[in-house]
């Protein structure tokens, strides 16, 4: 605090009485930073001479010197250069005190640290000299004695900028805060902004005196012109415009946009102006082919739009990307008012109908984002509100879609077509139910329903209804039913019941159960699957108990004969599985079109859970062995998939180990990973099988193999072996098994 206020008697008792002289703020700065930037110049002698480190970094990683020149305190400069701090000694962004110098605008400190040895060609890790700092920050003195004592004006950063790109820059980006946070009136603004306008001019004018080349280019083709253009600085456009004798329209600049881009594109009317007499063409084209024109449209500079019209920009001129206009570059953003000047400037009247590469007009732009002075001054204009775009969508179909409620009325107001269809034959009735609008669905409706020609179907048969339960909009399901005609299924056969099952919206099916007849709790869609299949094949059990308390057929099967449970089963839904199992009993013997029955389906698919449920229900042992087409029991298919638990169930059901599929294979080689590493486990197992002499059964036997099939006929008479299939594995009439070929077994 004594640094902050430069108490020097204060400050030398708190040293004498122990103060740490080198303690550091929440910044890094020490008092001698502080001193350095408040000019407390006896305070900063006492520090030094009590020891004070005048190499340390504090904020910014400047240096005490650094502090000192950027604040234009030159007695402090003298003061820190006498105690031997190496003058081109730089922070860590490579900046020397020069350049703090330069940047504070002082003279005196240049004056200073030039006459004690300051390279004034030294950069920064940007590759910036003091130069550029001094026309950065237009400060023309400093400018003008650099440049006196040698500097080269057209020395470029690593960016490839010279000083004059800085000058006509003029550091906007710090004099716009300055000015943004002052609390002066406009015209106080307005005489800043003169002054500073001014003195970026003057640097400018000297540099251009000092054979500062106007030609240089940065690495991305802009040269000062282009600067001057971004920034704004009219003075300074006309000096260099005077010095290139209006040399800028260089098609080979290598810069992706024009000076004209730039001063519209930031709203720099008066710069516009000062270019607009030098050009020719006004609709030259950046990288992406935006006019200037279009980008003061885009961003919604008026005067921009204005100045750009009056000298002839074209309104018609399409980008190469979006094929866009600046009506359509005025409308996304909402900018009404250079809306309205294009349309007044333009003399055919089509134009306000014109479209992007889309088929978007102006109109479905301005509704699709909600822009209401300008959906209002379009339709003033006589825009077709009946336009398609490639899709086929309207400006209606994009207001119901984005819900703007204000522009849908005006749009409903123009007498729009209600019933017009999309590419995928969708009308905006189709859209609000889809989106939840059930306020505009029961305007529509009532203009829909009294038009002769009236189909509710798109191209995939789907109607309002089936969005509206798809997407579990209740409010519209309530005004659908609320007709006649939607109270019977029409259609695709996926019904309305079918979509708000299979997206678990039961409080839409419940409306459609209690509004339409019962039956349509057991519709079929194409492949014959009823909602209770699509409720089994969800796991959405609130929607299952539903269908059931409606008296849903538990067993209707599909097309491939597979019923909810199997189903269930297969997707391994095991909350439908265990209702459907235990409390709607449904039938466990029911096979699909490939004899599979629901406990195969778990298994095949690996589902644990939903075949232990299945299981438990089962006490036929004719279930536990039944066999599909390819004369697989559930065992080999619980085997193959590795199911453990499942596989000890079955087998103390009683589940024949015997059992032989197509390929020959017994549940034990079903667990092979293919047909060929089956018949070689079967030749290892039938060498280490032992047998029983009185048995009929011999080792050969076991070896009478096809080559690529197993003996059907040797594995189905075993009669010494019957015991097998009771699972009493090492024990036959007495006749005791070796305990570990059993296990091997």
């Amino acid at each position: 605090m004594t640094a902050v206020h430069g108490r020097f008697t204060r400050s030398q008792t708190l040293i004498q009485n122990g103060g740490e002289i080198d303690c550091v703020d929440k910044d890094g700065n020490t008092p001698l930073h502080v001193a350095a930037r408040y000019g407390h110049e006896l305070l900063i002698n006492t520090l030094i001479t009590s020891g004070a480190d005048t190499a340390k970094c504090g904020i910014h990683s400047m240096f005490p010197l650094h502090l000192a020149a950027l604040n234009a305190h030159s007695d402090c400069c003298r003061k820190l250069l006498s105690s031997g701090f190496e003058i081109d000694t730089p922070d860590k962004f490579g900046r020397t005190c020069l350049h703090a110098a330069a940047a504070g605008g002082n003279v005196e400190c240049i004056k200073l640290l030039q006459s004690s040895g300051a390279d004034f060609h030294k950069k920064d890790k940007c590759g910036r000299t003091p130069l550029h700092y001094a026309a950065a920050n237009c400060h023309f003195h400093c400018i003008e004695t650099l440049v006196t004592t040698g500097a080269n004006v057209n020395e470029t950063d690593d960016w490839g900028r010279t000083a004059l790109h800085y000058a006509a820059a003029s550091d906007m980006d710090r004099n716009k805060t300055t000015l943004g946070n002052a609390h002066e009136n406009s015209e106080e603004l307005e005489r800043a902004r003169e002054l500073k306008e001014k003195e970026a001019a003057l640097c400018l004018e000297f540099l251009l005196q000092n054979d500062a080349n106007p030609s240089i280019r940065d690495k991305e083709g802009y040269n000062s012109i282009h600067y001057a253009a971004a920034y704004g600085h009219r003075q300074c456009l006309e000096l260099l415009l005077e010095r290139t004798n209006n040399g800028f329209e260089e098609s080979d600049s290598g810069a992706t946009k024009s000076p004209l881009h730039l001063a519209a594109y930031n709203g720099h009317h008066q710069a516009l102006e000062v270019l607009l007499q030098s050009l020719v063409d006004l609709d030259i084209r950046d990288e992406k082919g935006r006019t200037a024109l279009d980008l003061a449209a885009f961003k919604g500079h008026t005067e921009c739009v204005e100045a750009l019209v009056n000298q002839g920009a074209s309104i018609f001129v399409k980008d190469n990307v979006t094929k866009r206009t600046p009506l359509h570059a005025s409308v996304i953003n909402g900018h009404t008012l250079c809306l309205q000047l294009l349309l007044e400037i333009a003399d055919n009247p089509e134009v306000v109908d014109v479209k992007d590469a889309k088929g978007q007009t102006p109109l479905m732009l301005a509704v699709a984002y909600g822009h209401i002075d300008a959906v209002s001054l379009l339709l003033e204009k006589e825009a077709n509100v009946d336009a398609v775009d490639i899709m086929g969508c309207t400006a209606l179909h994009r207001g119901i879609m984005t819900g703007h409620e204000e522009c849908v009325q005006m749009l409903l107001e123009q007498e729009v077509s209600i019933l017009c269809k999309d590419s995928r034959g969708r009308t905006p009735l189709h859209y609000a139910a889809a989106r939840g609008h059930a306020t505009w669905l029961s305007e529509l409706l009532q203009v829909a329903l009294s038009e002769e020609d009236c189909s509710f179907k798109d191209n995939q048969g789907y109607t309002p209804l089936h969005w509206a339960c798809y997407n579990g909009n209740e409010n519209c399901i309530e005004v659908l039913l609320e007709q006649k005609c939607f109270r019977k299924f029409i259609g695709n056969p996926f019904t309305p019941l079918h979509c708000a099952i299979i997206n678990d919206h039961e409080n839409c099916a419940s409306l459609l159960l209690g509004a339409i007849d019962s039956s349509i709790v057991n519709c079929r869609d194409d492949k014959g699957r009823t909602p209770l299949h699509a409720a089994a094949f969800a796991d959405h059990m609130e929607c299952l108990q539903l269908l059931l308390r409606h008296n849903a057929q538990v067993n209707a099967a599909d097309n491939s004969g597979k019923t909810a449970l199997m189903m269930a089963a297969e997707n391994g839904q095991a909350g439908a599985v265990d209702i459907l199992v235990n409390s709607a009993q449904a039938d466990l013997t029911v096979k699909d079109k490939d004899l599979n029955t629901p406990l195969h389906l778990a298994c095949s698919k690996g589902h644990e859970k939903c075949a232990l449920l299945i299981l438990d229900k089962i006490q036929d042992e004719s279930l536990i062995n039944a066999k599909n087409n390819a004369l697989q029991t559930p065992l080999h298919v619980a085997a193959r998939n590795g199911l453990k638990v499942v596989v000890e169930e079955l087998l103390a059901k009683g589940a024949c180990v015997l059992a032989v599929d197509e390929n020959g294979h017994t549940p034990a080689l079903a667990c092979a990973p293919n047909r060929d590493v089956a018949d070689c486990l079967a030749l290892i197992l039938a060498t280490m099988m032992p047998f029983s002499p009185s048995s009929t059964m011999t080792a050969v036997n076991f070896v009478c193999f096809k080559k690529d099939n197993l003996s059907r006929t040797t594995l189905s008479n075993l009669g010494s072996m019957v015991s097998l299939c009771s699972n009493n594995v090492g024990s036959e009439d007495g006749y005791n098994e070796n305990d570990s070929d059993s296990e091997t077994f």
